[in-house]
């Protein structure tokens, strides 16, 4: 097997594990369903994986990783702060299936895993650092007025996300999901200047 092949099948079981944790959770992930996804065997799984708590670490922290990059575009993009903000609020998303990484606080098994968890609570910690720098930015540059709490304004917007995401799932309406960005924005334009 060349070396392309063997990435190829790295890539494969990482993938097929991201998609897995995220439809089932991590005990309905098994081995043989992420080996049948793959189209590999047991041999190239355990050949690239100690088993699957390893491969369920590389697959969390790919999806960490995607989403920290994929914010980090927005955040770092043209604009003034409101608007890269409203990008990352406003962004495409398959909201009624959940966010990949805020789905895993709701597994058990992750959670109770420090390993595992850790990329979720350093995804979670950076998107909220990243949105308070944001705002303190915006402050500092008087499009937001000094009563603006960047600590607590980007956990607001955080929990924004993820909880509109539950509601959304909840009542298997994504419309609702976007009530909840336009109440965020409302919220932060109250503080624009």
């Amino acid at each position: 097997m060349g070396t392309s092949d063997t990435r190829g099948t790295r890539e494969r079981l990482i993938d097929s594990t991201r998609e897995l944790l995220w439809e089932r959770g991590y005990v309905g992930t098994s081995p043989k369903a992420i080996q049948e996804r793959a189209a590999a065997g047991q041999g190239s799984m355990y050949h690239h994986f100690h088993g699957k708590p390893d491969l369920a670490l590389a697959a969390i922290g790919r999806s960490a990783e995607e989403l920290r990059a994929r914010a980090e575009a927005g955040f770092s993009g043209p604009g003034t702060v409101t608007e890269r903000i409203t990008g990352y609020l406003r962004r495409e998303r398959e909201v009624l299936k959940g966010c990949p990484v805020g789905r895993l606080t709701q597994d058990p098994d992750v959670m109770a895993d420090p390993e595992l968890r850790r990329p979720v609570e350093e995804t979670f910690a950076w998107l909220t650092g990243r949105l308070a720098a944001l705002l303190t930015e915006g402050r500092a540059s008087g499009e937001f007025g000094g009563g603006l709490d960047p600590a607590a304004t980007a956990t607001a917007l955080v929990a924004v996300v993820q909880g509109g995401y539950v509601l959304a799932r909840a009542s298997g309406s994504a419309e609702v999901f976007g009530r909840a960005v336009d109440g965020a924005l409302g919220l932060l334009a109250a503080h624009s200047r």
